[in-house]
């Protein structure tokens, strides 16, 4: 038998650089087009100066704001905001469990389940700021108007995630178990919730460290959490709380993160 050296091989190949060369210089096309469309302008006047001051303030922040234990403290803006996106989390996780069974097309027959995605794309659409503003007008500023935002926007997302984990199910283990005679309440216990829970609780915790995010910045519209005093200390120049809710804020997400990644490794390696 003849031996095929690496040369034959790579010159067998089909020859597609052609195409990689028609890709680039659509991509150079689409970044020039996108660099025409972004007006700049310069760095104002004071830019340099703000600058220089966040970063003074994150230098010398306001030690007796950051570790103050009231509710107007860092502390307890941290727990308002952490409360708010586990709210949100576990209302959108709950929520998006019969949405993605309906959405999946090995649960639903024939086309039925285009409803159901149909609907999963459209809560998708508007971004998290969007809903913030129109639950502040619903609901009035404050945390409920948080919860909510967030849990609107968890089901979509949460959804989309759901429905692949429920279309990637081993059906031979549900052939096995119907085989064997079990009911279908022992095949929804044996068979469905050991390979969905994994990615379920994984899915849920990485929604959670996005909803940390989130919460923060709907501060800014009046939904809860941190924000709100984050801008109002920058609009009032006031650089040391500012920098001392960042800090208390980079170090807590830091903390979810590291958290929720410990979490949703050993749920996948079971190490």
């Amino acid at each position: 038998m003849k031996k095929i050296t690496i040369e034959e091989k790579l010159k067998s190949e089909p020859k597609t650089y052609h195409k990689l060369i028609l890709i680039s210089l659509l991509m150079i096309i689409i970044f020039v087009w996108a660099l025409t469309s972004v007006d700049y302008k310069g760095i104002s006047s004071n830019g340099l100066k703000i600058a220089e001051s966040i970063i003074e303030g994150l230098m010398n922040p306001d030690l007796e704001f950051l570790f103050d234990m009231s509710d107007s403290g860092v502390m307890y803006l941290i727990l308002e905001t952490t409360a708010i996106a586990l709210l949100g989390t576990l209302i959108g996780a709950i929520i998006a469990i019969p949405f993605a069974f309906l959405s999946a097309s090995n649960i639903v027959p024939g086309k039925l389940n285009y409803i159901g995605i149909s609907l999963v794309t459209f809560i998708r659409v508007f971004p998290t700021f969007v809903y913030g503003l129109m639950f502040i007008r619903v609901a009035g500023p404050g945390p409920f108007a948080g919860v909510l935002t967030l849990s609107i926007a968890s089901i979509g997302m949460m959804s989309k995630l759901y429905i692949e984990s429920i279309e990637e199910l081993d059906k031979g283990i549900l052939e096995a178990l119907d085989s064997a005679g079990c009911t279908t309440f022992q095949k929804i216990r044996y068979g469905i919730i050991p390979q969905l829970s994994t990615n379920f609780i994984s899915n849920t915790i990485y929604r959670f460290e996005i909803n940390i995010k989130d919460a923060s910045v709907l501060g800014l519209v009046g939904a809860g959490g941190i924000g709100a005093p984050l801008i109002f200390a920058i609009q009032s120049y006031r650089w040391n709380l500012a920098g001392a809710i960042l800090i208390g804020l980079i170090v807590f997400v830091l903390i979810v993160e590291f958290c929720s990644t410990r979490i949703r490794k050993k749920l996948a390696t079971g190490k």
